[in-house]
């Protein structure tokens, strides 16, 4: 199967996700953190919502629902080196806005083991992906299936350095 590397940083990512939720206090969870921005639920009804909603986008490529499309050359470097370029800050994408909300500790339990779920079940399915067929992302552009994974994989590490960066404010 391809990109086995990739799923398994994503069950350890999620892990992460896990282990940090159980640390965090129930009574900072919904906070909106000193340094401003998203409470620690936001994030993590953000990041697993997109997550859940880059899956649908894997199966979309893997049942042939897309178009044969280029991906820009600054995405496959983002791909490669694994991370957003250092220091740029993003805004969720329009079509995106508004879909964070805040949620509880166990709402958002329920969404890792949701998205956990559904992902095992989408690799599974992967190798039936032509990696020629690409769906949009709303910054990146065209991604094939492999590449939505390790957008996925790059979305997820940069916002579990956010949490670390609103336990720090708290």
């Amino acid at each position: 199967m391809r990109n086995s590397s990739v799923f398994s940083s994503l069950k350890s990512i999620s892990a992460a996700y896990s282990k940090t939720l159980q640390e965090i206090p129930e009574e900072q969870f919904q906070l909106t953190p000193p340094i401003g921005g998203w409470s620690y639920s936001e994030v993590y009804s953000h990041i697993f919502d997109i997550s859940i909603l880059t899956l649908k986008e894997v199966e979309n490529c893997i049942k042939g629902e897309g178009k044969v499309k280029p991906t820009a050359f600054i995405v496959k470097v983002i791909l490669f080196f694994g991370s957003f370029p250092p220091n740029a800050r993003y805004k969720v994408p329009k079509a995106l806005v508004g879909r964070e909300k805040k949620i509880t500790k166990d709402a958002a339990a329920d969404l890792i083991e949701k998205f956990l779920e559904q992902l095992h079940i989408v690799y599974s399915q992967l190798h039936l992906a032509d990696p020629s067929i690409k769906t949009l992302h709303p910054r990146l552009g065209y991604l094939n299936a492999d590449q939505w994974l390790r957008f996925m994989e790059i979305h997820l590490k940069h916002h579990l350095k956010q949490l670390k960066r609103i336990e720090k404010s708290f």
